[in-house]
Order: C-alpha cells, then sequence, then structure tokens
C-alpha cells in the first residue's frame, strides 16, 4: 500500500498523520525532511517511511553527542532508489536518547544494511541497538578499553 508523495510538505504531513503526537518534531528544507520521534516508535516509523513513503534505501546512520543537554541525537538517513520522484529526497529519522543509557531498536528489520552503521554508532558513540544480531566491534583495536571516541569527553592520550 504505497503512496507515492511528494514535496517536504507532503512527507511531513503523511508522517504526522499517521502518528500524531508520537511525532516530536519535523524540519524540512530544500529537499530534505527531518523527523524526529521517541525511541519507542522509531521502528515502527521506519517501516511506515519504507511501505508507505517509498523510502527503501538507508544511507548512513549518524549521531551526536550532547553532553550539556545529556542526550545522543540518532540519526538514520533515507532515501528512495526504486521510486524516482523520492529519489531526490533525503529523508531524516532521529531520535534522542539519554547520554547515560544510549539505547535504540534497531532498525535492521527494516533496513538491513543499518548493521554496519549501527555497528558503527555503537562503538564510536556507545549506543546499543536492541534486536541488533551482532552487535561488536567493527573498527577499534580488539583491546580497545577507552570510552567511545565520539564522545565529547574522549580526549586522545598525550594531549
Amino acid at each position: 500500500m504505497s503512496t507515492s508523495l511528494t514535496g517536504e510538505q507532503g512527507l511531513a504531513d503523511a508522517v504526522k498523520a499517521a502518528f500524531g503526537d508520537k511525532v516530536v518534531g519535523i524540519k524540512s528544507k530544500s529537499k530534505r525532511v527531518k523527523i524526529t520521534v521517541d525511541k519507542d516508535i522509531l521502528p515502527d516509523v521506519a517501516r511506515f517511511i519504507r511501505d508507505n513513503l517509498d523510502f527503501d534505501h538507508l544511507i548512513s546512520v549518524d549521531g551526536t553527542d550532547y553532553p550539556k543537554d545529556n542526550t545522543i541525537e540518532l540519526i538514520y538517513h533515507i532515501t528512495s532508489i526504486e521510486k524516482e520522484e523520492q529519489r531526490k529526497y533525503i529523508l531524516s529519522l532521529a531520535t534522542k536518547l539519554p547520554r547515560d543509557s544510549p539505547v535504540s531498536p534497531s532498525l535492521i528489520q527494516v533496513w538491513p544494511a543499518a548493521e554496519y552503521h549501527e555497528r558503527e554508532t555503537f562503538e564510536m558513540l556507545g549506543v546499543t541497538f536492541t534486536g541488533h544480531p551482532k552487535l561488536e566491534k567493527l573498527l577499534l583495536p580488539d583491546d580497545w578499553l577507552d570510552i567511545p571516541p565520539l564522545r565529547k569527553e574522549f580526549r586522545l592520550p598525550g594531549r
């Protein structure tokens, strides 16, 4: 049951209509829409975006550490391969996690390409993804014992 909606406002309106006040925020600008939701509905919104808005391709997953707000923002960047009309947009699906226990549901079941991106975010920011089948180190050495290197308080040894 795919609906090919176009325009930043049309995409934002479709998500808002489906999830109502569970959508924490929507921002849009030229060819980009950022939708922020509570982590508990993240998988539901992801499936809606894939199945109803035709955003079938996960580009990347990233995160930003905000120590002053005690949050880590997790962002999935998605576009379309199949639908030419949707291909010109980048939809960002975001959630904010508490910095002291950053846990989010994995979106591998929605976009299998999330596997390596979530592993990198786990390793570099310390975000745990529940339901991830192989949440282990990807880039850092096996003997890494320091805090995740993209946390703001991380300092290189000797500096």
